[in-house]
């Protein structure tokens, strides 16, 4: 992580994915899966992930909820979205905020990183760009 994710960190206490993020980390992942199919996928992976707590699963919206608590006692909510594209292709976007006030050194950053990762070691063969 970049000493410029840090000091923004230390100010902004969420970050989120979008097409129209400026760090390719937090750009869009799709996947050439219908939303149904990435829906199991992305739930199933989510639940094994060590340190999160799954909260809430909405499935006919595509929203789940995650939490996590940081070594220093913070949480932060997580909210991962499947999002239908066409027939066959659906995006995830994720949303990770802090709770309580001042920055979080980047920590929601590192949080979005880690979950991609995950989701990208089970649907990788899916991914385009």
């Amino acid at each position: 992580m970049s000493l410029k994710r840090t000091l923004v960190g230390l100010f902004r206490s969420h970050d989120g994915t979008s097409d129209r993020a400026k760090d390719p980390a937090l750009k869009t992942r799709y996947y050439n899966l219908s939303r149904d199919k990435a829906w199991d996928e992305v739930s199933s992976t989510l639940k094994k992930v060590p340190g999160f707590k799954v909260l809430h699963e909405v499935q006919s919206v595509g929203e789940i909820t995650l939490e996590k608590r940081t070594a220093f006692g913070r949480t932060l909510d997580i909210t991962v979205s499947v999002l239908s594209t066409s027939p066959v292709r659906c995006g995830v976007d994720m949303y990770s905020a802090s709770r309580g006030s001042l920055g979080d050194l980047g920590a929601n950053y590192r949080v979005i990183q880690r979950l991609f990762e995950s989701l990208d070691k089970k649907l990788g063969k899916y991914k385009t760009e």
